[in-house]
């Protein structure tokens, strides 16, 4: 693996600890362009009563900001699970050239596991996907965080 890719990554595991620390699913994204950080983003459903504040739609929205665009062609977008349906949409939508995820998610993963909108010929743009960078680090914070849920469940019998 590149080793930007795993820079990047880094930055978006950085992410998903934030989120963690907020009692969020631990997801996390980073958007670069030419080199440049230009949106980032972790999970915010519960702070901000938002189903779709997910990672990729709050980095997604920075970097539009950002880059005073609402396009992100060239964009790479680093996540560290494998996005859901909503977020490969709104990466079609958005224009972003390149995803690397972290750990792929085959109950919801719409890049590959259980659909691949993100590669989807019929639709108007096909994002380069790569997958399993950092995937253990990006795992690793995700049952850390439903298991600690799970003892809370279990605290409460």
């Amino acid at each position: 693996m590149e080793p930007n890719k795993n820079h990047w990554m880094r930055l978006a595991l950085e992410e998903a600890r934030l989120a963690l620390e907020q009692d969020e699913v631990p997801v996390g994204a980073v958007i670069v362009l030419d080199g440049v950080l230009i949106g980032r983003g972790h999970n915010r459903t519960r702070a901000l009563a938002d189903p779709t504040a997910h990672a990729e739609m709050l980095a997604i929205t920075a970097a539009c900001e950002t880059a005073g665009v609402p396009r992100l062609d060239g964009a790479e977008l680093y996540v560290t699970l494998e996005p859901c349906p909503m977020c490969a949409g709104a990466m079609v939508w958005a224009r972003v050239s390149k995803l690397v995820y972290g750990a792929a998610d085959p109950k919801a993963g719409a890049c590959g596991s259980l659909m691949d909108i993100a590669r989807d010929p019929r639709l108007n743009h096909q994002l380069e996907v790569y997958g399993g960078v950092l995937e253990h680090e990006a795992a690793a914070l995700l049952e850390q965080f439903f298991q600690g849920k799970r003892g809370e469940s279990l605290g409460k019998e």
